[in-house]
Formats: structure tokens, C-alpha cells, sequence
């Protein structure tokens, strides 16, 4: 099936404030955040015509511009209900959506102080990162890259240049036949895959690697919330590679990979198992819920 490109599609953009049509959303080549990755962004998905946790999401939009030394022009009221008439505007009740703020073109330089800031929201259809067999598992290869230590990147922001590393990754896992890439961190320690977080069940608890140099996924912590309320011990540690041969189930969970299992990292195996299938069926009747049935269940 042929790619449709991304600069030509029928639709509207929300961009600095209004809905344009899709094709006039145009930046310039000499945009700072093209030739400097000044850039943060959002991954999101609406189920029934909700964008799950919205306001987390942009509340973590604003935090990341910030870490990045810029402030979004808009508040998180008017950036929710810019997500939502988006949404509203390309006739999708389920869909992904992606806000991205980024530097202009005032100034191009390492330096940026003078560049206005710009924010768009755009949508489209998008079924799971992994595509519809995922259910029976992805094969994960061992990446060569690794996550960096936080004093080198700002890695508590979801910066569009850190994802320069998982695009390698992922690259290399793609050519020797693998779906995606386990990233190690600069210790040598299990970190996350190119764009989701990663649990391992051992011993019938659930164990995930502290999030200190990668994003603490807004999905990963559902997760986590999902598994204590049925009452799954929950075990956030440094996981090292040579211990994921005593897990029974790995899977994966993010807002474009959902929650996904796994079956291979490298030449290990797994089994997706019953705290998978719990787990990946409670995240599905969670999405679709409004918001505020969202809260009371993970708050009950």
C-alpha cells in the first residue's frame, strides 16, 4: 500500500491560533527548531471522540518547552480546546493527535533569544504502532544506541531531538527484521524501546525500570495505576539485561504503541500471559471511558 505524504492530505491544522487548510501548513526551511531540534511535542490518542488524559498530556507539553528554555504562547485551556476542535474539524472520533511547539525563524544561531515560538495541532487515523497482529507479540532487537545520562540531554522533556536516537534504533532493529529496539541507558541498564516504556513480569510481580533519563510515559504510569488496582505488586528499580531471562511476560506501553506484548528481546522469548491480557484489556476499557470516569476508576 503506498504512503500518503504528510504535506499532502485534505484536512485543517491548528496552527498559532486558527484552523488552516492542511496543505497551507507550510515552514519555512530556515525555521531554528528544523536546524536546531528547538522543538517539543505531544503523542496523543482519542477513543469515541475523548482525547485520553488531555490535560496531562499538555500540561507536559508546556513543562517540556520550559525545560527548553521557551514558553508556549498559549494556555492549557486554549491548547485542550485546540486539540479538540482539531479533532472535531477532520471528522475524527478516533485518531492521533499531535500538538508540537518550536523556535522560528528570527534568529538562527546555537543562540535563540530573539525566535518567536509556534504551536500547531494536527490529527489523523492511526490504529496501533504495531499494527493489528501485535496481540501475538513483537520482536524486539538489542539497540547499540543507548538513552542518555540527564546532565547531557534534557530527558525529562519530550524534545523532538531526543528522538533522533530512537529513529537509529529503530532503523537498525527494522533492517535485521525486528518491530523495534530495547534501548539501554549510559550505565548499561534497561531504559525503554524507541518511543514506549517497557514492563517485565517475574515472579508474578511487575517490574519496570526507573524513569531517570527517559520519559515517565503518561501511559506507563496508567499502567501502573491499572495493575495496583488489581492489585499487582509494582516494582520500579534498575533492571539490568541479564535479569530479563528470569521474566515471565514483557510488554510494552505508550500512547502510539497502546499497550503491546511482547515475545522476543534479542534471542530470549516470552509468552504474553494472563497479567498482559489483564492489563492490555483494562487500558482498552479505560480509554474509552469519559474523562471523568477515567479519574474515579484510577482513583478508586
Amino acid at each position: 500500500m503506498a504512503l500518503i505524504p504528510f504535506d499532502d492530505r485534505d484536512g485543517e491544522i491548528w496552527w498559532d491560533g486558527k484552523l488552516i487548510p492542511w496543505r497551507d501548513a507550510q515552514l519555512h526551511v530556515l525555521s531554528h527548531g528544523l536546524h536546531y531540534a528547538s522543538a517539543v511535542f505531544e503523542g496523543e490518542r482519542a477513543y469515541d471522540g475523548h482525547i485520553f488524559k488531555l490535560r496531562e498530556h499538555t500540561e507536559r507539553l508546556i513543562e517540556s518547552g520550559r525545560i527548553l528554555g521557551f514558553e508556549i504562547p498559549f494556555s492549557a485551556e486554549q491548547i485542550d480546546t485546540a486539540c479538540v476542535a482539531t479533532l472535531a474539524a477532520n471528522g475524527l472520533t478516533d485518531g492521533y493527535v499531535r500538538p508540537l511547539a518550536w523556535r522560528g525563524t528570527e534568529q538562527l544561531s546555537v543562540s535563540a533569544q530573539q525566535t518567536s515560538i509556534h504551536l500547531m495541532v494536527a490529527c489523523w487515523p492511526w490504529p496501533n504502532l504495531f499494527g493489528a497482529d501485535r496481540l501475538s507479540g513483537v520482536r524486539l532487537a538489542m539497540a547499540t544506541w543507548k538513552r542518555p545520562h540527564p546532565e547531557t540531554a534534557p530527558t525529562r522533556s519530550k524534545a523532538a531531538g531526543l528522538y533522533m536516537i530512537g529513529t537509529m534504533a529503530k532503523h537498525d532493529a527494522e533492517a535485521a527484521g525486528y518491530s523495534d529496539a530495547l534501548m539501554l541507558d549510559w550505565r548499561g541498564q534497561v531504559s525503554e524501546a524507541t518511543g514506549a516504556n517497557i514492563f517485565f513480569v517475574i515472579d508474578g510481580a511487575l517490574h519496570t525500570p526507573i524513569p531517570d533519563c527517559f520519559l515517565d510515559g503518561i501511559t506507563r504510569r496508567t499502567v501502573i495505576a491499572l495493575a495496583k488496582r488489581r492489585q499487582i505488586d509494582v516494582i520500579e528499580r534498575a533492571i539490568m539485561p541479564d535479569e530479563m531471562a528470569g521474566a515471565s511476560e514483557v510488554f510494552l506501553a505508550g500512547t502510539a504503541a497502546e499497550v503491546t506484548p511482547v515475545r522476543e528481546i534479542g534471542d530470549l522469548s516470552f509468552t504474553p500471559g494472563r497479567i498482559t491480557e489483564t492489563l492490555l484489556g483494562d487500558y482498552e476499557a479505560l480509554v474509552r471511558m469519559a474523562p471523568d470516569q477515567v479519574a474515579a476508576r484510577l482513583n478508586a
